[in-house]
């Protein structure tokens, strides 16, 4: 039950905490010329760094959809072996500046919002993303498949050592071994 609660309240923990924090990180730059209606959709977290409110979960997922006040609406799923069961958690998403710029800020939990800022973005197929929180504390890693080839790999975490991230830290997610 607790582990459910963590992740129902997927970055509650970090976004009640950082009350409305929507900055950017040193050495991180939004992606330009974002495509919303291109990002829609079902992704596969691939790797992140370990949060008590993801922890001991495989099969994550976030799926994107638009919400009726022109914001997105954002389903964070994942399976926990310990409770055999699927945890999800629903949250909100809106741009802090520009629509055509990768950061937005989510809300998981009332009015509290938190940096969502996409750093790397394969913009020709929208097919694996790079993903960072308000703070160096917070990577993730995202496609749409639940794997990536070696060079998505380590282009990825080539951007992420450069922009000081230390990705020793990467929890690297299992996929496919649950039914969803």
């Amino acid at each position: 039950m607790l582990k459910k609660i963590g992740f129902a309240l997927f970055a509650s923990t970090l976004f009640v905490g950082l009350s409305g924090c929507t900055g950017v990180p040193d050495k991180v730059t939004p992606v330009e010329g974002f495509e919303l209606p291109r990002y829609l959709g079902k992704w596969y977290e691939i790797a992140r760094f370990d949060h008590s409110f993801e922890e001991g979960l495989s099969e994550v997922t976030a799926t994107y959809s638009m919400r009726d006040d022109g914001g997105v609406k954002v389903i964070n799923r994942g399976f926990s072996e310990e409770d055999n069961a699927w945890d999800e958690a629903e949250g909100k998403a809106y741009f802090v500046d520009s629509a055509t710029m990768g950061h937005l800020k989510v809300s998981f939990f009332g009015p509290f919002y938190a940096s969502y800022v996409i750093m790397e973005l394969d913009k020709a197929g929208y097919q694996y993303a790079l993903i960072t929180g308000p703070d160096k504390d917070y990577l993730w890693i995202l496609a749409r498949t639940p794997s990536i080839s070696d060079e998505v790999r380590a282009q990825l975490l080539q951007k992420a050592k450069a922009s000081g991230y230390d990705v020793s830290k990467l929890i690297w997610v299992e996929h496919g071994q649950t039914n969803s």
